[in-house]
């Protein structure tokens, strides 16, 4: 965990369509539920919110201070403007310091500058770049850490097995991303996070990755034209 993030929310009478003219004074409408309190209403100055938004994401409590009365909380939903994408609304989910939470946290690789696969000019590709755990709210970790250090040749991978986990933090096994496996009793634990590739094979994988999206918008063109025929028609 890094610095205590805190949060003062003012309460919020406006609601409905009223809320676009706080919005027009750089102000964000925002709500904070949770189990066994009714759901408040508040409100937060933009830029504020922006910055506690960077610092926190949605794998970090934020201290709330709403009318002088404390909460604990995660930033569960944040909405965006469509076109700016300014922060349109934030929701807040209350929790309890002493229950266990999930939260999506990233995954970052780190010492792959000192792995003999990077050395060699090999390419180490990220598969995972997040994953869900459960821990108390104070003890979500900012992110999970692998160590690229070992990796060596092509084809060497990180799987999920390979992060070192903080105390009392686990790793929710939610079958997400296996659908379609062989086999059934594959854990979260067997996923790959990275994988060592020759840089010429990544390539090769990119320009047909590339080619078949052509062919496929090419189809898609001619579907939706009727194919030659339909297009000789229309020119006569």
């Amino acid at each position: 965990m890094g610095n205590k993030i805190e949060l003062t929310l003012d309460k919020r009478e406006v609601h409905g369509k009223k809320v676009a003219r706080l919005r027009q004074e750089g102000i964000v409408p925002a709500t904070v539920y949770g189990p066994g309190m009714k759901p408040v209403s508040v409100q937060v100055a933009h830029n504020l919110m922006e910055k506690i938004y960077r610092q926190a994401g949605s794998y970090t409590p934020v201290h709330l201070s709403i009318g002088g009365k404390k909460r604990l909380a995660m930033i569960k939903e944040v909405n965006l403007e469509p076109v700016k994408r300014t922060i349109h609304h934030v929701s807040f989910h209350a929790v309890k310091a002493n229950e266990a939470v999930t939260a999506e946290v990233p995954v970052r690789i780190i010492g792959g500058n000192e792995s003999e696969a990077e050395k060699a000019g090999l390419v180490i590709l990220q598969a995972i770049d997040k994953l869900e755990v459960k821990a108390l709210p104070m003890e979500l970790p900012e992110s999970l850490e692998i160590t690229a250090e070992n990796l060596k040749e092509a084809g060497d991978k990180l799987t999920v097995a390979d992060i070192a986990l903080p105390e009392g933090v686990e790793i929710v096994d939610n079958d997400d991303g296996r659908e379609g496996t062989a086999d059934d009793d594959t854990s979260v634990l067997d996923l790959t996070v990275a994988t060592v590739y020759e840089p010429s094979a990544l390539q090769a994988a990119n320009e047909a990755a590339g080619g078949d999206a052509e062919d496929a918008d090419a189809d898609a063109v001619e579907s939706e034209n009727g194919g030659e025929e339909a297009v000789e028609e229309k020119a006569e």
